[in-house]
């Protein structure tokens, strides 16, 4: 297993390397529309028909079932408690230009102390967004992903499709004459790539990058009030996306992901029984003791240190001694 995590570092170096080469990545894989978003949507509700698996009653459990009795006309007497309902969170997220009457993915959890919503049904639950306007109507049974597997958070549950569009949020996109995109990952020769183009497919200059993540665009006059024909030939142009050579470490489960172009700077390496020196016009001599050219990329130093049976957890602190000497050109990121 140790091995097939090296070997797999080493796959994503080289992939890397090929994707790189391609022909580029889609606009619509690389930035965000300003205005063009999800919005997050939240309610409260009632789950009912559970199998003895609810809460064990509780004020706000209560105080919901005497208020929905009295909406339907009931007036009981005395306090109501069942362990056959449980009292949840609603939440969906709205997607930009929903439409009244589109359905939506729900997600419903369990807030009181109940063990399980399986076989349970979300009673009519209205959605809000910041703005505290109801936004859709939520409602269904639930499944919590099969008894088996949803065993583990049986607290939670989805609804597909068991949300209904009540609210439309206003955006006139079509009118828009000038719109901006974010990038995904913050960097200047993307920005600047983005930039060209644009403006070389467009035939003028209509795009104008004003930082690592922002590149502005003018709609041309030929596309006004056709912002969607626009968009279309846009986010289907290719940019090769440039990134910054760094390496990822998860010291929790020893995985390492590696991206960009990491080169080794000549340096000598020994931990353990292992010893890697990296320096110009050497071949392999036997033993121990490895020579690797200058210039060395990370993908060929793990390569080698593969080869030699070189652990995970020995990876990360060589890669933490060849950060510190200053040998490993690109960042070293912990999480």
């Amino acid at each position: 297993m140790k091995k097939l995590l090296l070997l797999s570092l080493t796959l994503l170096c080289s992939f890397h390397s090929f994707a790189q080469q391609a022909n580029g990545t889609r606009l619509k894989d690389l930035v965000q529309v300003k205005g063009v978003r999800e919005n997050p949507i939240i309610g409260y509700g009632l789950v009912i028909g559970l199998n003895g698996t609810g809460d064990s009653g509780g004020e706000i459990t209560n105080t919901s079932l005497r208020k929905m009795f009295e909406k339907l006309g009931l007036n009981p007497k005395t306090e109501i408690t069942s362990k056959n309902v449980a009292a949840v969170i609603v939440t969906a997220k709205l997607p930009a230009f929903a439409r009244v009457g589109q359905k939506l993915d729900i997600t419903v959890s369990s807030i009181g102390d109940a063990s399980s919503l399986a076989g349970g049904t979300l009673l009519v639950t209205p959605l809000k967004g910041g703005d505290s306007q109801i936004y859709a109507v939520a409602s269904g049974p639930l499944s919590i992903g099969g008894l088996k597997k949803g065993a583990k958070f049986a607290t939670t549950g989805l609804i597909a499709n068991g949300g209904i569009v009540e609210r439309e949020i206003a955006v006139d996109f079509e009118k828009k004459n000038s719109l901006r995109f974010s990038l995904n990952n913050p960097d200047f020769t993307t920005a600047a790539r983005i930039e060209k183009t644009i403006n070389q497919e467009l035939g003028g200059k209509f795009a104008s990058a004003k930082d690592a993540t922002t590149v502005d665009l003018v709609v041309p006059t030929t596309y006004e009030r056709n912002i969607v024909a626009l968009m279309a030939i846009i986010e289907n142009m290719r940019v090769i996306s440039d990134k910054a050579a760094k390496i990822v470490v998860n010291e929790r489960t020893g995985t390492i992901v590696a991206g960009g172009d990491v080169i080794v700077s000549p340096v000598a390496i020994a931990h353990g029984d292992l010893t890697i020196e990296v320096k110009g016009g050497e071949s392999n001599k036997p033993g121990s003791l490895y020579y690797m050219d200058k210039g060395t990329t990370l993908s060929e130093l793990v390569k080698s240190l593969n080869a030699l049976g070189t652990t995970p957890e020995d990876l990360i602190s060589i890669f933490q001694a060849l950060k510190r000497d200053g040998a490993l050109i690109g960042d070293l990121e912990f999480i």
